[in-house]
């Protein structure tokens, strides 16, 4: 039996310390076992068990298991041992250590690593560098914000959407989220548990190559703060041109043969190594990582995938130090079990953006005034967090004179003008070159330059690819074109006996705009929809084409078309704009008729900059639903477009769980005034919330249905509510289910039942201490299920939502709506609805890819199924 006597239980504190058990005891954990049989504390068959696991982590996972089932005085026994063990090896490591100083040729090999490192990260080879240019790191390297945390391992839609919304969010969590340093990655945050195994995450564009450029040109200077021996860099870039089995040995050599002769040395003193694996998401078998077939030795031959999930998972040199990094798209995948430490890139602060700008026009008065133009332009300000987008900027300030005359409005806007000015800037740079090969015909014009790489982009975009090799044949139809470089960024990965170059556009959201000027201007369709369907699991849709339709809807705008048409001589055929732009006035009615999901099509719709297309929208009703999603500065921005164009009441506004905030209320404060339902649930309403809701309340003469369940609301916050409702009295329903309302608070409402308030939906709140009955009507508030047209409306609203959602969001909703009692389910609709939700959650484990949230959906299928 475990005892269950707190502190002092030996059983306990082996649970509590299981993580740094299997840190310390991975090294000796074979003859610790074989101690344990001989004290009797473990049967040979014990052993067979142990032995049997692959690799010495898993071995020691086995040994804790165990001494579970042994009691508390096995346990006892087990730290008793495991302690004198410790001390005996770490004196003996201490001998060893004194009589085995590092040879010189280890501190030579060290030395000239460093210079190979410096010598490799010493210039920023990175966007649109011209041949030859050397643009020096030293020079150029603006600080990034990082902060311990990750944005949640969860499916994430269109990460540079949602960037500026996370990063406000992120300032504003300042206190809560602590800030460090490459030099402090490996820090022990507490003093206590060592960080041996690191995870930095950020969207494209964020500075994570930039930020491993800054650790090794730092290391490579012999910078003090980074506490290793040797730095092995790798790329998995690279690693995906490996088809073979290999061995880490071999893995570390292909780029660093300067270490052959003491790489023994180097791998034995593991505690003095950091690898770092960069761009994770780019490794083809990203979804593979989380092995069980272990490599324990340097030399073993194994799959890439295997090596290096060895390695992640510290099954191969466990002492070694380990940094990663990813965007969070790929995160789901990595086995953070392992991981000590979350770090998160945020980009720049503003203070950075004006160092970016001081280096990069190398003119503090000529920085100033451009700064200044960025800092009028709301949209151009929010994408300069970002430093591939502050590059960007920057590109377009340089080249553009008559930025000051029409800032641009859209993101379509931005990349037009980015696309202008690199051609010109690069064209101007070699005009003589480029005038004598056009007089010779050796030049291609340059519209068939823009769509071979169109086409490129186009291609690889609809098959999910980001990176292309020289072998891909759309690749090959690139060779001769001049400006190629000027879009592409190109690395030379090379395997023994051959090398190939790998190709990526210089941020994704550049192939994306690349795209849609393809799909926009050649005979290819356009899509047929602006929408497209996802998979299961994935929600409304996964947001990988969100972009490449806002790209397309503003590049068949007229101004952008007349722009590109002028400069570049790209044509477009006036009858697929007209197509586009008929089809999606036709999707947008469509939407707000139905109520469907119509964030995309507003950015669309925004995208155009067409007063007239707003205007031919015109819905028998207009439902306006952007729920569950966090909306960004920009999203408001689409919504208020559209929106500002239509006249009269808005049937509907679902803004459920979109993380609203008063400032957000307050902008669109002239639209909520004409909401006839406004949906706020899911939100967490803070009291400054609810007093906008509550002056909308007492301005409205349209509101007659408010939601606002599940939003953190208690008894002063409904208060504040009830007394804005008396002054109209207009309000006919108030559904606030999932709260902290007593009935002290639901007593308020008593005099405005039945007249306005014909339905309360108050059911999931602290009520337990007082029934309805007493205080206020009946038939007006409802606090359980009833089995009537409104609770069945209710649950083919919820079931709608789960339909749609991600895996993760369904489990969110489920943690809501599963909290029934058995004598709820007894009405019709209860029933269809459960057996509805378990059908749907049994095809989503099928189709799940994510142990943990598929663990997450079985418990709740069991608890269905009860």
């Amino acid at each position: 039996m475990v005892e269950k006597d707190g502190c002092n239980s030996c059983l306990t504190a082996i649970r509590v310390l299981r993580v740094s058990l299997v840190d310390e005891l991975e090294g000796r954990i074979d003859s610790l076992t074989e101690i344990l049989v001989s004290r009797e504390v473990f049967t040979r068959d014990d052993r067979e068990d142990v032995l049997c696991q692959l690799g010495p982590r898993a071995r020691v996972r086995k040994v804790l298991d165990i001494l579970q089932c042994k009691g508390e005085e096995a346990a006892k026994i087990f730290l008793s041992i495991s302690s004198h063990h410790q001390q005996e090896t770490q004196a003996q490591s201490k001998e060893v250590n004194t009589e085995q100083p590092q040879s010189s040729d280890y501190k030579k090999v060290r030395q000239k690593h460093k210079d190979v490192l410096r010598r490799r990260s010493e210039t920023m080879l990175f966007y649109n560098t011209r041949h030859g240019e050397k643009i020096l790191f030293s020079e150029h390297y603006v600080n990034l914000l990082l902060v311990d945390g990750h944005q949640g391992l969860e499916i994430k839609r269109h990460e540079v959407l949602t960037f500026g919304q996370k990063r406000l969010s992120l300032q504003q969590k300042s206190t809560i989220h602590r800030k460090t340093t490459p030099s402090e990655l490996f820090s022990s945050t507490n003093g206590k548990h060592p960080v041996k195994k690191v995870l930095v995450t950020g969207v494209a564009g964020i500075g994570k190559t930039i930020m491993v450029q800054k650790m090794l040109f730092d290391f490579g200077g012999n910078k003090d703060h980074l506490a290793f021996d040797f730095i092995i860099h790798m790329t998995f870039r690279d690693l995906n041109l490996i088809n073979k089995p290999t061995n880490f040995r071999e893995l570390v050599l292909r780029k660093n043969k300067h270490l052959a002769k003491e790489l023994d040395n180097i791998l034995a003193n593991d505690s003095k190594l950091l690898i770092i694996l960069d761009g994770f998401d780019e490794f083809i078998h990203y979804r593979s990582c989380d092995v069980d077939i272990f490599v324990t030795e340097p030399d073993e031959d194994a799959e890439v995938v295997e090596i290096l999930g060895s390695l992640m998972q510290g099954e191969l040199l466990p002492n070694a130090s380990v940094m990663l990094t990813s965007r969070p798209t790929a995160i789901n995948h990595i086995p953070v079990g392992c991981i000590d430490r979350f770090v998160l890139i945020a980009g720049f602060s503003l203070t950075e953006v004006q160092d970016f700008f001081l280096r990069y026009f190398q003119d503090s008065v000529l920085a100033d005034q451009m700064f200044a133009i960025v800092s009028a332009n709301e949209l151009m300000l929010t994408l300069c967090y970002i430093p591939a987008f502050c590059y960007i900027v920057c590109c377009i300030l340089k080249e553009s004179k008559d930025l000051r005359g029409e800032s641009p409005k859209t993101m379509t806007d931005i990349y037009v003008q980015y696309l202008v000015a690199l051609i010109r800037s690069h064209t101007q740079s070699r005009v003589e070159t480029f005038l004598q090969e056009q007089r010779a015909g050796g030049v291609q014009p340059l519209s068939d330059i823009v769509l071979k790489l169109g086409r490129l982009a186009f291609r690889k975009l609809m098959e999910h690819q980001t990176l292309f090799y020289s072998s891909d044949k759309d690749v090959a139809a690139l060779e001769g074109c001049s400006l190629v470089s000027t879009f592409l960024d190109k690395t030379v990965a090379q395997e023994p006996g051959c090398t190939e170059e790998v190709y990526s556009f210089a941020h994704l959201t550049v192939q994306e705009f690349l795209a849609a000027v393809y799909c926009a201007v050649t005979d290819h369709p356009l899509p047929d929809s602006l929408q497209q369907a996802a998979s299961p699991g994935e929600g409304t849709n996964s947001g990988h084409l969100d972009l490449f339709n806002r790209f397309l809807s503003g590049v068949l705008s007229e101004r952008n078309a007349s722009l590109l048409s002028r400069q570049l001589g790209l044509c477009y055929h006036k009858e697929k704009v007209d197509t586009h732009c008929q089809r999606l006035i036709r999707e947008v009615t469509m939407l707000c008729d139905n109520g469907a999901h119509i964030l995309n099509h507003l950015h669309c719709l925004f995208e155009q900059q067409d007063p007239s297309l707003a205007l031919a929208v015109q819905p028998k009703m207009l439902r306006v639903n952007v729920s569950d999603e966090t909306l960004s500065q920009m999203d408001y921005n689409a919504i208020k477009y559209f929106l500002n164009f239509t006249k009269g009441k808005i049937s509907e506004l679902d803004l459920t769980g979109t993380g609203v905030s008063c400032e957000a209320l307050r902008d669109i404060q002239h639209l909520l005034l004409r909401c006839e339902s406004l949906w706020l649930g899911e939100n967490n309403l803070n009291m400054d919330t609810v007093q906008v809701i509550a002056d909308v309340l007492q301005e409205s003469d349209s509101i007659t249905h408010l939601g606002i369940g599940w939003s953190n609301l208690g008894d002063d916050e409904l208060l504040a509510l009830s007394n804005a409702i008396r002054i109209k009295k207009k309000l006919q329903e108030l559904w606030m289910e999932g709260n902290r309302v007593s009935s002290r608070g639901l007593l308020s409402l008593c005099d405005l039942t039945p007249d306005p308030l014909k339905k309360v939906v108050a059911i999931w709140n602290d009520l337990t201490d007082t029934e309805p009955e007493s205080w206020c009507s009946k038939e007006s508030i409802t606090v359980n299920f009833t089995d009537d047209e409104m609770w069945e409306a209710w649950g083919q609203w919820v079931f709608k939502r789960c339909e749609v959602s991600s895996n993760e969001k369904l489990v969110m909703v489920l943690h809501k709506v599963c909290n029934v009692s058995a004598h709820c389910l007894e009405a019709q609709w209860a029933k269809t609805f459960y057996k509805q939700l378990s059908q749907l959650i049994k095809h989503r484990i099928e189709s799940c890819t994510e142990e943990d949230v598929c663990k997450k959906l079985q418990k709740f299928e069991s608890i269905l199924n009860l």
